[in-house]
């Protein structure tokens, strides 16, 4: 089989397409047969490290932490997935070095292999994992907001999605809509508004105005519940100008900045409650939730992906992962997807 390996860390030419031998599973372990692999911005920082030429934690490793595929083999103590399921992935090499996506059959923990639902294209499979599971964490951290997802749960609420053109925005925006939120979104040009508004999301706003603030508080008078935040540093302001009393802000990424400073007397006198959150340590149990209600979402219909869906894919082979890697840190907008192999959609 083919398979993408790299062996330090730097730009993305130390990715190399290699031939390796197929291994069966262990117990507790499946083998997938990979049709589609996608690409985060984590693949690419692990890939790129804090400098070039580092030592890896194996000798080499596979990259990609999401994919959609078949199952082709099944280990001992596998019981809820079968040979022939057609399955999407989430944290295939997470502290594995040949897991990962970005390779024709991949072996892993089968606790990390989900059911795709009937009617659901490896497309929207490999485009899952990493942006839904964040979302889906990002929207169910409030202390009186629900813990799981499903039709009317967020019945009631306002979220506030930063940059709802990203991979993680657009998924927040889907998840909130079919949870019954209503839907504020905040990008950076009139192109990704169209792209929010495709997503679903209600109310589209441009954060550089100068009147934001009033704006998002002329859609929810007594502030937001929730914000979904990308750039923590950067919106830290205009997020404690927004929220309400006891609402959360969840945050999941950096963009922007490392480093944030915070009101400490205004934020208590709201009671904010802030959630930082890594998918990587999140725990399996979380992880397995989500999965569940994001299959119940796309069972409903609820995670299309796509240009007219609000998020534009941008495909290579697998022999070209390095051009999608280098898509993905040229912060490429839309999802970038990699075909792997045939198959059905």
């Amino acid at each position: 089989m083919k398979a993408i390996v790299y062996s330090q860390t730097g730009a993305p030419s130390v990715l190399e397409l290699v031939d390796r031998p197929v291994t069966e599973p262990g117990a507790g372990e499946v083998r997938v047969r990979i049709v589609v692999a996608g690409v985060n911005p984590t693949d690419w920082k692990s890939r790129a490290g804090s400098a070039p030429g580092e030592k890896l934690a194996f000798d080499d490793v596979v990259p990609g932490q999401d994919g959609a595929g078949i199952v082709e083999a099944v280990g001992a103590g596998v019981d809820h997935l079968a040979v022939g399921d057609r399955v999407w992935l989430a944290l295939a090499a997470y502290q594995r070095a040949n897991s990962g996506s970005a390779q024709e059959q991949a072996v892993l923990p089968a606790e990390r292999v989900f059911a795709l639902p009937a009617g659901a294209s490896f497309d929207q499979g490999a485009s899952l994992g990493v942006p839904a599971i964040t979302a889906h964490r990002a929207l169910t951290v409030a202390e009186d907001g629900p813990s799981r997802l499903s039709p009317g749960a967020l019945a009631g609420k306002s979220v506030l999605v930063a940059g709802g053109a990203g991979a993680v925005g657009h998924a927040a925006i889907q998840l909130a809509r079919w949870a019954g939120a209503s839907v504020i979104t905040t990008v950076s040009s009139p192109e990704k508004a169209a792209l929010a508004t495709a997503a679903g999301a209600q109310h589209v706003l441009i954060y550089t105005d100068s009147g934001i603030v009033e704006q998002i508080r002329a859609i929810a008078p007594d502030g937001v519940d929730l914000i979904v935040e990308v750039a923590p540093a950067q919106n830290s302001d205009l997020d404690l100008a927004v929220i309400r009393n006891r609402g959360s802000i969840a945050v999941y990424a950096n963009n922007g900045g490392d480093r944030m400073t915070l009101d400490v007397r205004k934020h208590f006198s709201l009671n904010v409650r802030y959630q930082f959150l890594l998918l990587y340590t999140v725990g399996m149990a979380e992880i397995r939730a989500a999965a569940e209600d994001i299959n119940a979402a796309l069972a409903d219909g609820a995670l299309a992906v796509g240009e007219e869906a609000g998020l534009p894919l941008h495909r290579t082979d697998l022999a070209h992962t390095a051009d999608a890697h280098a898509l993905v840190e040229s912060g490429v907008v839309g999802k970038v997807l990699i075909d792997v192999s045939a198959g059905e959609q």
